[in-house]
């Protein structure tokens, strides 16, 4: 018997989950719908998480945790208050997404792939962006920035306060 959840859903969240589930005809297809709420909820999408998910649906929490391993919008562990992704596809890193990561971890103090000790910074690497035109690209808290160089980095940095 599989493990349950500690966490429970806000009252609001819950009446979301409730009209989700009930708008599709197999509960397993509210998955990444309810993912999406447990994100939002919690920060994160920890085991905790994916217990609660999978028992909500009533499916193994393997299944859960599957679907929530597969895409990259679900966070494993808490993220910091500000996500920085550096985009590693072809075009940014033809020309010089690897430089500007290198010179992101020195200057943040955080590997790429982790939150910084503080929680104020999480560096991570995305596969695609979508703005190869205008590469190299970050996003950071959702917001683009394009044609980056060390200095234009720099400056997105001193914006947020780093």
């Amino acid at each position: 018997m599989e493990k349950t959840s500690a966490r429970r859903f806000s009252r609001e969240a819950q009446k979301e989950v409730e009209k989700i589930v009930f708008s599709y005809a197999v509960k397993e297809s509210a998955i990444l719908p309810l993912l999406h709420i447990a994100q939002r909820e919690f920060g994160c999408v920890d085991d905790d998480a994916v217990r609660l998910v999978a028992g909500t649906l009533g499916i193994s929490a393997t299944r859960v945790a599957q679907t929530a391993s597969f895409y990259t919008m679900f966070s494993r562990a808490p993220l910091g208050k500000h996500v920085i992704q550096v985009c590693t596809n072809v075009s940014c890193s033809l020309l010089g997404s690897e430089s500007l990561l290198r010179y992101l971890e020195t200057r943040l103090g955080v590997l790429r792939g982790r939150t910084r000790s503080d929680g104020l910074v999480t560096l991570s690497t995305v596969e695609c962006l979508g703005s190869c035109g205008t590469a190299p690209v970050m996003a950071v808290n959702g917001t683009y920035h394009e044609n980056l160089t060390e200095e234009k980095a720099e400056s997105v940095l001193r914006e947020l306060g780093l």
